[in-house]
């Protein structure tokens, strides 16, 4: 199956906007109007000071007042992309629902306690209304999308083959690779925890005691990826069920210790690894404890069109390719379409061009 564009490729495209300026200045805290309706100068500062805890990058690069006015410029952007994305869906009667809201809230919450995710919000710094209104804006601009680009793109069987044909040496793995999920559990010594459960172990005992407990619950049949979301401590792969995707065979070699390369190189798929040692990245010290699971291996070789894995890579980049072109029309359209008035663009030009 295709997957939809969604709304995050909007943001990436979001620089193919011009901001049209003019002859005025920022009022009663309006930072841009689009085609009238104002964005204000507090939702601008909200995704600004956002950014700024979230990323400790973007707070070097704001250390100074012309660092800061090009990322708040930046992100105006994004929010005057936003605003014409929201106001067209609005015209062709595509603002999601209460009850697709509601649906995808539900989604939403479905890996936690009601008290995890009243937690997960504060730390977010969001409120329930403020993300029922981020939620709607995501979920209209996915039907958008579907609608005005997805519904527009055919890949056919022909289309799947010439690419084959073209690129049939990529489609040849040099070495076997694996697609691996893994569960850690870290001791305190591993420093700052982060899982559903908001807890660490004590020491190496009190971390032994629980990977084993999740090891029991594993061989008993409850599923890795529930269980890796909820008590899994690597924050890259807890969120998405320990998926650690694929690995060469030689980058799993040097990235682990014998005893683990030699535990996952026997798996079958479906098949889990015992509790092995977890290694600090750094110090390749003991740190915690490790369960793995491995979902697929390819042997090396030529993979064969008749692949259905290599049908769906192939059609995903034809599709992703043609999306991506029929976006760059599409926002050119409406960005012409478009009346954008960008005052704090103006403000800035006109402190800074003294």
């Amino acid at each position: 199956m295709q997957k939809s564009v969604r709304f995050s490729s909007f943001v990436l495209a979001a620089s193919l906007f011009v901001l049209t300026g003019c002859h005025q200045v920022q009022q009663n805290g309006v930072v841009a109007t689009v085609n009238g309706h104002p964005i204000l100068r507090t939702d601008l500062d909200k995704l600004y000071n956002a950014q700024l805890a979230s990323n400790p990058q973007a707070q070097a690069q704001a250390s100074s007042t012309d660092q800061a006015d090009a990322l708040r410029l930046n992100i105006l952007k994004q929010l005057v992309v936003e605003e014409i994305m929201e106001q067209h869906a609005q015209k062709l009667g595509l603002t999601a629902t209460d009850a697709e809201v509601d649906a995808k809230i539900s989604e939403l919450k479905a890996p936690y306690t009601e008290e995890q995710f009243r937690q997960k919000l504060q730390q977010s710094g969001q409120t329930m209304d403020s993300l029922r209104r981020t939620e709607r804006r995501v979920l209209t601009f996915d039907k958008l999308l579907n609608k005005e680009i997805n519904s527009r793109i055919t890949v056919t069987d022909t289309d799947v083959a010439n690419y084959y044909n073209q690129h049939k040496a990529e489609y040849n793995l040099i070495e076997p690779q694996y697609h691996l999920a893994q569960i850690q559990v870290t001791d305190q010594s591993a420093g700052q925890v982060n899982n559903l459960q908001n807890n660490k172990a004590g020491g190496d005992a009190d971390a032994r005691k629980k990977i084993q407990a999740l090891k029991n619950r594993i061989d008993a049949g409850e599923d890795f990826g529930s269980i890796a979301i909820q008590f899994s401590e690597n924050p890259n792969t807890a969120p998405n069920g320990g998926d650690m995707g694929f690995i060469y065979e030689s980058q799993m070699k040097q990235a682990t210790d014998p005893q683990t390369y030699a535990a996952i190189t026997k798996l079958k798929p479906g098949e889990t690894t015992e509790i092995l040692p977890l290694l600090d990245a750094q110090t390749h010290k003991p740190a915690g404890y490790a369960i793995y699971k491995l979902i697929s291996k390819d042997a090396a070789g030529q993979r064969d069109l008749s692949d259905p894995r290599v049908q769906q890579s192939i059609r995903q980049q034809l599709h992703d390719s043609r999306a991506n072109l029929l976006k760059t029309a599409y926002f050119e359209i409406l960005r012409d379409e478009a009346t954008v008035r960008n005052f704090y663009a103006q403000e800035v030009f006109k402190e800074t061009a003294k």
